[in-house]
Formats: C-alpha cells, structure tokens, sequence
C-alpha cells in the first residue's frame, strides 16, 4: 500500500491558521490538532473554528469530548490515523492543523513504545490520589523521574499518575522511552510552518484576548463551573481559563487582572511554540499572507 500524503499545519497561538486554511477549503478536510479545541462547551477561550468556518471546510476532532475528560497524544494519534485514511479515501488531502506540539510529534514520529497499562497499579495510584493527594504524588514523580515531572503540568493528574504507573510496571521512568527518530513511513508528509513577526504576534494575541472577553469568555466560564466542571479538570486547567480560577482562589485579582494575565501567559506560550516548531526538520515556512505560495507547493506535493 502507498503512503498516504498528509499536510501538516502548525504555527503559535493567534498566528492565524484557521484563516490560512481557508484558503484549502475545494482539496482537504482539517484534523483539528488543537489539545483543547477537542473540549464541548469551550469556543470562546480556545478561539474555536466557527460555523462560517466549517461550514466550508470540514474540521474534525473539534468539540468531541467533555471538559473533565483526558484526550493523549495517545488518543489524538489512533484517531487521526483512521480520519486521514477516511478524508484521503473520500478524495480529499488530509491537513493536521493545529499548536499542540505533542500531538504533531507524535503523530508524524508515532507514539513512544511505553509499557502496557496495569490495571491493578493504576487503581492503587487512584486509591493513593484520593488519600494522600495530588501534591504528595507529583513530589513523589519528581524524585522517580524528574525529567517527566519538568513537563507535566502540576495540575495534570492523568499524565502524573500515567508516568508513576510506567515506573511501578516497567521499573524505568517514562521519560526513557523516547519517540522514535524517524518519520513513519505510511505517510507522506509535508510540512508547512506559519510564522509573524515576533512584535506583530504579541499584538494578535492581545487583540484575540480582548476579543474574548468582548465576547463573554468570562460568563463562558462561570457556564462551566456552574456545569459541573472544577478548576482542576483537564478543560478549566489550561490557559484563558485557569486565571479565572488564580481570581477566585486570592480574592483580589480583577476582571482586568484576569485579562492581563491571559495575555501574558499566552504570549508565554506562543514563545515555548515556536521554539518547539522551529527544532522540527524539514518544515516550509510562511507568513500566512504567503497562502498562494503554500498552495502551490500543497499542490505540487499531492
């Protein structure tokens, strides 16, 4: 079987993707690649991809799970690689688009080979949780593997209790199980880079945030909360939303407390995303206004 050709689109926070493939509307479909743009109920604060958007060109794995639910590299992969033989069989050029840098890597190199999952220390661990807390096992993670404890959020309690799980199965810490070094080979990929300058990004993601907050994203997470959802759910502990928790937890922050320190730390973000894009081989880099010159290499390339 030949290797399906499949585009890969990334660039930093507010860059401006979603306008960019647009313009790829008439030969692909989009997987959305986006680790919190898979959460119902959050458009606002993740900047979602509205009707008039999907509404000319299809977007999947948008919208597709509940906000105190975990969606891994793991699951984003298995899931993308049955789309992209769907979309390819329907005719169309499968686009990955999105800023998750880990769900790129793992879906262009494959998933690290870490052991199978143990029910029975996965439920001590659970047990373990609820006792002893999420502090005691993330301080616990740090000196089994510090190199996992570095980049796992302190709030991420599947991912701390997934990497204390590969520790007491296997006797080796997660962090020894690399990804693979080489591009899997039943894909053909291409990769595309969009990229502003540095000034010019930090004042999108600035308007974007005030655009959010003209558009209800602080009633957008009382909705949640008043769902159901806690501050330290997968959805609510990510940025544009776990500030508002930071102001309900020191009672002395304001609305435009909260506003700045969104900007701040997406602007955060953004600088750890190009980074992260910029160590990735191979990649085509555009400004997005440069979409003609990035449809005609698509083009040439399927």
């Amino acid at each position: 079987m030949h290797a399906v050709p499949v585009v890969v689109v990334f660039g930093p926070t507010a860059v401006g993707k979603t306008e960019f493939l647009l313009h790829f509307e008439h030969i692909a479909e989009i997987i959305n690649s986006d680790s919190l743009q898979v959460y119902r109920h959050m458009s606002i604060g993740t900047a979602k991809p509205d009707k008039s958007v999907t509404q000319r060109i299809p977007h999947h794995l948008v919208d597709c799970i509940d906000p105190d639910k975990e969606f891994s590299a793991g699951d984003f992969v298995n899931q993308a690689d049955q789309l992209c033989c769907q979309i390819y069989n329907r005719g169309k050029l499968p686009i990955i688009a999105g800023g998750t840098g880990f769900f790129l890597k793992n879906f262009i190199y494959g998933l690290p080979e870490s052991p199978a999952a143990s029910d029975e220390v996965r439920q001590l661990l659970k047990k373990r949780l609820d006792t002893e807390g999420l502090s005691a096992l993330r301080e616990e993670l740090h000196q089994k593997d510090p190199e996992s404890w570095s980049r796992i959020k302190p709030l991420d309690s599947y991912r701390i209790l997934r990497a204390l799980e590969v520790y007491y199965t296997a006797g080796l810490p997660l962090s020894d199980y690399k990804l693979p070094d080489k591009m899997r080979d039943i894909y053909r990929f291409l990769l595309i880079g969009l990229a502003r300058d540095r000034a010019e990004l930090y004042d999108r993601i600035n308007n974007r945030v005030e655009t959010m907050f003209q558009n209800g994203l602080p009633e957008e997470y009382k909705k949640l909360k008043a769902m159901g959802y806690s501050p330290d759910c997968p959805g609510l502990s990510a940025i544009g939303y776990k500030e508002f928790s930071t102001m309900e937890e020191l009672g002395s922050l304001t609305l435009n407390d909260v506003k700045e320190l969104i900007k701040q730390n997406s602007r955060n973000y953004a600088k750890r995303q190009i980074t992260f894009f910029k160590a990735l081989p191979d990649v085509h880099w555009f400004h997005p206004d440069q979409w003609e010159e990035a449809l005609k290499l698509v083009s040439d390339f399927c």
